[in-house]
């Protein structure tokens, strides 16, 4: 494997949580590659697409070749290129008399990391592969369906690679309707099992939520439920997922809080985590940023400046009047 530097040993994540939701989509994936297919998984940010490529891939127990799709993304990142020459000198001295030499330089061809995990295989993982131009993902046709990687004429003179029999190929992406996504080519879809991950189910969020931040267990439940609530409300423009959940968390552990001695800082950490979540906009709430207008309750209240406001972004139960201003807010129970 001359040339290569990274390979990765995946092995199991100390805080990875295995419910029964996620053991069985594990389990799923595991035999999906068992019948000899690649799998892809699909699902919007923050639905632990990577994480689960990751596992699925120690359970396997082979090295990982991983690569991230962009944009800049080129053939030769997946299959190789030459990169620099090899020189050979030959001196021939058998008759003293005669001194015969003997030069030959050539340009090195050098493997990537799709053509390293065909040629010994690894298990490739191509993370978030439908941000690279389709064209580039051509050359994985005959890899998943023939079992052959084509390669350019300098690769070391031969054409063609048949593909060791415990390659693996893991694939992730986001939905089409993500900014720089491409749409990915029918026939290569059509070679792969799509599993498209949706959000966790409560037990699982509120597992994962103490396993990465490390709170108490009804601290964690009570952040869950708010985010479902927001979500399940189908009034955000993207719905806040777990991962919003952990970074609410981790700062509630940073300063040593439980919701009930916050302060007031956990509804001002969920104003600034869940809009950032939930939309993408240069408008939002930042006016309300310093807390004059949140009522401290055991419930999340988040204020809009308009009903448009609120229909785009948050999730509407009832609209109360805050005393002191002529703001309209949106309450969300947490019970």
């Amino acid at each position: 494997m001359e040339g290569i530097t990274t390979l990765l040993q995946p092995r199991p994540l100390p805080d990875f949580v295995e419910t029964p939701f996620v053991k069985d989509t594990v389990e799923r994936a595991l035999t999906y590659i068992m019948a000899g297919f690649s799998i892809h998984s699909r699902g919007a940010s923050g639905t632990g697409k990577t994480t689960l490529a990751m596992h699925v891939a120690s359970k396997l127990g082979r090295p990982v070749a991983m690569i991230h799709g962009s944009e800049q993304v080129s053939s030769s990142d997946l299959v190789g290129g030459e990169n620099g020459y090899r020189a050979t000198k030959v001196i021939d001295n058998f008759i003293h008399s005669v001194l015969k030499t003997e030069e030959n330089v050539r340009r090195q061809w050098m493997d990537n990391r799709l053509t390293v995990a065909c040629r010994y295989g690894f298990t490739f993982i191509y993370d978030e592969f439908t941000r690279s131009r389709p064209e580039i993902n051509n050359v994985l046709l005959s890899v998943l369906q023939e079992k052959m990687l084509d390669l350019p004429h300098e690769g070391n003179g031969d054409s063609y690679l048949r593909v060791h029999p415990e390659f693996t190929a893991i694939f992730t992406s986001n939905p089409e309707e993500y900014a720089g996504v491409y749409r990915s080519q029918d026939a290569l879809r059509d070679r792969m099992v799509t599993m498209d991950l949706d959000y966790f189910d409560k037990e699982t969020e509120v597992e994962i939520t103490v396993a990465k931040s490390g709170i108490q267990r009804s601290d964690a439940e009570t952040i869950v439920r708010i985010v479902r609530d927001l979500r399940d409300s189908g009034l955000c423009e993207f719905a806040p997922t777990v991962r919003g959940c952990i970074m609410t968390a981790r700062a509630m552990k940073v300063h040593g809080l439980s919701i009930a001695s916050s302060d007031g800082r956990f509804n001002q950490f969920c104003l600034d985590i869940l809009c950032s979540e939930s939309s993408r906009g240069a408008t939002g709430l930042g006016k309300h940023a310093s807390g004059r207008h949140w009522a401290r309750s055991s419930t999340a209240i988040v204020p809009l400046t308009a009903a448009s406001q609120m229909r785009r972004r948050h999730c509407l139960v009832e609209i109360t009047d805050c005393p002191g201003c002529d703001t309209d807010h949106v309450r969300r129970s947490t019970t």
